[in-house]
C-alpha cells in the first residue's frame, strides 16, 4: 500500500489536502459518496483547521470521462435551511400550538355533529379554473405532472368537497354535515396573516336549502371563538347576501353575465379607494348611474334601510331577516351585523355570505363563507343546495397573539427512567415497556449525569423520575422521585404502573 493510500485509509477527511511524492503513483481519490461523508461546514473546528486554498489547489480538475467530479467548494456549501418563501416549519413548540387549535376545530365540529372527511392536496387543475376574473385562479400552484396531466396544489377546499359528494352519489343521505382541516396553497402577496400555504378548517352543510344551515355554521364559528377566549368585543361577523347585489343589478338592467365579474370588483370595497372601484366597474360596461347605485346600496349597514330600497318581499331581505331571528334564538346576535358590502371574492356564492373580522381592524378577514347552491352543476352534476365556511390558521394565531390568548403549552412527560448501571439495561427496558403499555409517556435516559437528568426533567415537565440502580434492584426495588414535591421512595416494579 502506498503512503498516500495509507493516509487516505487512516484520515480520509484530510486526503484531498495531501500531495503524494512525485516518485509515487498518484492514488485514486475516494468515491464521491465517501468524500461527502467527511466534508464539514467551514464553521466546523475540524474543517476550519484545513487550509481551504490547499484543498482548492489539490481538487481534481474536471474530466470528460468522470462525471462524479465536483468542486470542493460546492461539496462544502450548505443548502438554504429556510423553507420556501411563504411557507412554515413547525418545530415542537409550534406544533403543540397547531395541534391545540386543530383540537378545538375538531371539538366544535363534534359538538355540532359534523363528520370529518379529507381530500388530496393535489387535485386536477380543471376543478379550480373558473370564469369571472377571480383572483384565486391567478394564484394557483399549477403544473403538468409526469403523465402529462394538469394538476394543482389546491388553493381552497370547497371544490374538492363538491367532487367527493358527486363521487359518492346516492350512496350518501342528505343533508351531509362534513368538516375537514386541510392545507391550501396560493401564490399571493404576503401580508400579516396571509401566507402562501395555510391550514384551513372547513365546515359544510350539503342538501339543506333553509337559512338555518347558515345559522348553524355561524354558531360553530362563535363557539370556536368562545373556546379560544375571544369575545364579541374582539370580533364581529359581517353578514349580507349575494342576492342584494343581484337585485341592484336588475334594478339597473345590468346583464346577468356580468354578475360574477362585478362581485369580484365590489369585494374590494374597504380595501381600495372608491375611485378604483368605480373605474373597474365602468370598464366592465356598467354605466356611471348604475355604478353609483351599486355603491350606494352596498354601503348600507342597516337591514331596515336595505328593506326600504328593495322592499320587504325581496328574497335577500327575507333571508337576512330570518337569519338574524335565528341568531337571537342561538344567543349570538351581539356577534353579527349587517353589511351590504360583503359579497366574498369567490364566484360560486349565491346567497347569504359572511366573514369574521377583528373590531380593531388590524387584520384581514379571520374566516368567511356562504351559500353556494349552484356549484355542483359547474362540475356536470345536478345542483344541490349547500353552504360552508373556511377558517384559516394564520390570521387567528395573529389575533390570539394580539390579545395575549395563546396558551403556554410546555412539553409534558409522565416518567423519566434513568439507568444508573449499564448491566441493568434489560430490567430498565422492561420497566419502560411496562409503563408505556399502561399509557404513560416515558423517556429513557442513560449515559448522562444526574444533574443533567434533573434539568431535563424540569424542561419536559416530567412527573416522576425512576432510578434503576444496583443496590435497589438487588432488593427487587427501584427508586422513585416525585418531581413536583421532591418526595422520594422505593417501590417494587409492579407498583410503578399505578399513578402516584
Amino acid at each position: 500500500m502506498s503512503i498516500a493510500s495509507s493516509i487516505e485509509h487512516i484520515i480520509p477527511r484530510l486526503y484531498l489536502s495531501l500531495k503524494p511524492p512525485a516518485s509515487l503513483p498518484r492514488a485514486l481519490p475516494p468515491p464521491r459518496e465517501h468524500r461527502r461523508l467527511f466534508f464539514r461546514p467551514l464553521s466546523s473546528p475540524i474543517a476550519a483547521s484545513v487550509d481551504s486554498t490547499a484543498i482548492k489547489d489539490n481538487a481534481r480538475p474536471p474530466s470528460t470521462d468522470d462525471d462524479t467530479s465536483v468542486s470542493v467548494a460546492s461539496e462544502r456549501s450548505l443548502v438554504d435551511v429556510n423553507p420556501p418563501r411563504g411557507t412554515r416549519d413547525f418545530p415542537p413548540e409550534d406544533m403543540r400550538l397547531r395541534n391545540w387549535l386543530f383540537n378545538n376545530f375538531r371539538e366544535v365540529s363534534r359538538l355540532l355533529s359534523f363528520e370529518e372527511v379529507d381530500f388530496p392536496v393535489l387535485e386536477s387543475e380543471a376543478l379550480f379554473i373558473r370564469k369571472g376574473g377571480e383572483e384565486i385562479t391567478q394564484q394557483l400552484y399549477n403544473f403538468e405532472d409526469k403523465g402529462g396531466r394538469r394538476v394543482v396544489l389546491r388553493p381552497e377546499i370547497t371544490p374538492s368537497l363538491a367532487r367527493l359528494v358527486i363521487k359518492q352519489g346516492k350512496s350518501v343521505s342528505l343533508p351531509l354535515k362534513w368538516f375537514t382541516i386541510g392545507q391550501c396553497w396560493r401564490y399571493e402577496r404576503m401580508t400579516r396573516g396571509r401566507r402562501r400555504e395555510h391550514y384551513q378548517w372547513n365546515m359544510d352543510i350539503i342538501g339543506l336549502s333553509k337559512v338555518r344551515a347558515e345559522a348553524e355554521l355561524i354558531h360553530a364559528i362563535v363557539l370556536l371563538f368562545g373556546r379560544l377566549g375571544i369575545t364579541s368585543s374582539d370580533v364581529g361577523i359581517r353578514i349580507s347576501s349575494r342576492k342584494v347585489l343581484q337585485a341592484v343589478l336588475q334594478l339597473h338592467s345590468i346583464p346577468e353575465h356580468l354578475f360574477a365579474e362585478v362581485c369580484v370588483i365590489v369585494d374590494k370595497m374597504g380595501k381600495v379607494s372608491r375611485d378604483v372601484i368605480e373605474n373597474e366597474l365602468m370598464t366592465t360596461g356598467v354605466s356611471i348611474e348604475a355604478v353609483k347605485g351599486i355603491i350606494e346600496v352596498l354601503s348600507l349597514k342597516s337591514l331596515s334601510k336595505l328593506e326600504e330600497v328593495l322592499g320587504s318581499e325581496d328574497e335577500a331581505v327575507t333571508d337576512l331577516k330570518s337569519l338574524f331571528l335565528l341568531a337571537e334564538h342561538y344567543g349570538y346576535i351581539q356577534w353579527i351585523n349587517f353589511d351590504a358590502s360583503v359579497v366574498r371574492g369567490l364566484a360560486y356564492y349565491t346567497g347569504i355570505v359572511f366573514e369574521a373580522f377583528d373590531r380593531e381592524g388590524k387584520l384581514r378577514a379571520i374566516c368567511g363563507g356562504g351559500r353556494y347552491d349552484r356549484l355542483f352543476s359547474t362540475f356536470g352534476s345536478d345542483d344541490i343546495p349547500a353552504c360552508g365556511f373556511g377558517f384559516g390558521d394564520a390570521v387567528i394565531f395573529e389575533l390570539l397573539k394580539e390579545k395575549g390568548l395563546l396558551p403556554d403549552l410546555n412539553r409534558q412527560v409522565d416518567d423519566i427512567v434513568f439507568l444508573l448501571d449499564e448491566e441493568l439495561e434489560g430490567p430498565a427496558l422492561k420497566i419502560v415497556s411496562s409503563l408505556r403499555q399502561t399509557g404513560r409517556s416515558v423517556d429513557l435516559i442513560q449515559d448522562k449525569r444526574l444533574k443533567w437528568v434533573f434539568k431535563h426533567a424540569e424542561r419536559i415537565n416530567a412527573e416522576r423520575l425512576i432510578l434503576v440502580g444496583n443496590s435497589e434492584w438487588q432488593r427487587g426495588m427501584v427508586r422513585v422521585k416525585i418531581l413536583a414535591t421532591r418526595d422520594e421512595f422505593e417501590v417494587k416494579m409492579d407498583e410503578l404502573t399505578a399513578p402516584s
